[in-house]
């Protein structure tokens, strides 16, 4: 029984060795972001809210991005989703890590809500990119009256004795 007793105690021992030599497993490789093959257009947002507008306020409002690919980044084309929504965009090849922007114009003298689309033909795999504005425009408050007019004037007895 000694014996046998002596013989597990030396396994125990012999198993906890061998399991403390097996290497702990390697750390995760740590992922380097490579360059995309290709252009790629990465936004800073893809949906720009105007919030709550007043009739006829600015605009205009923004779309910027980044080639983060390894070729340069061409726009074909930008068209709004209708003759309200107007985009502009560059018309050179934006080249790797370089920084552009697309500007939306909205016809703000339209009252209500609204959400408008701008569709991007790219050469990116992406081959369609679709930009979004939305918001609300409220009517312009009446504006006080103003000076008197001619006939109504201050110094106009409204007599037109001469």
């Amino acid at each position: 029984m000694k014996q046998l007793l002596s013989v597990l105690t030396l396994l125990v021992m012999a198993f906890s060795f061998v399991a403390a030599q097996k290497t702990a497993p390697a750390p995760a490789a740590i992922q380097v972001e490579e360059a995309t093959d290709g252009p790629v257009m990465k936004f800073e947002t893809k949906q720009v809210d105007y919030g709550t507008i007043v009739q006829n306020s600015d605009p205009y409002r923004f779309f910027k991005f980044t080639n983060v690919g390894n070729e340069p980044a061409v726009i074909k084309h930008a068209k709004g989703s209708c003759g309200c929504t107007v985009p502009t965009y560059p018309k050179e090849p934006i080249l790797p890590g370089q920084t552009a922007e697309i500007k939306v114009r909205y016809d703000t003298k339209r009252v209500g809500p609204f959400t408008k689309r701008v569709t991007l033909t790219t050469n990116t795999n992406e081959a369609e990119i679709v930009l979004t504005i939305k918001g609300l425009v409220e009517k312009k408050p009446a504006e006080p009256a103003g000076l008197p007019t001619q006939d109504n004037g201050l110094f106009n007895n409204n007599n037109n004795n001469n």
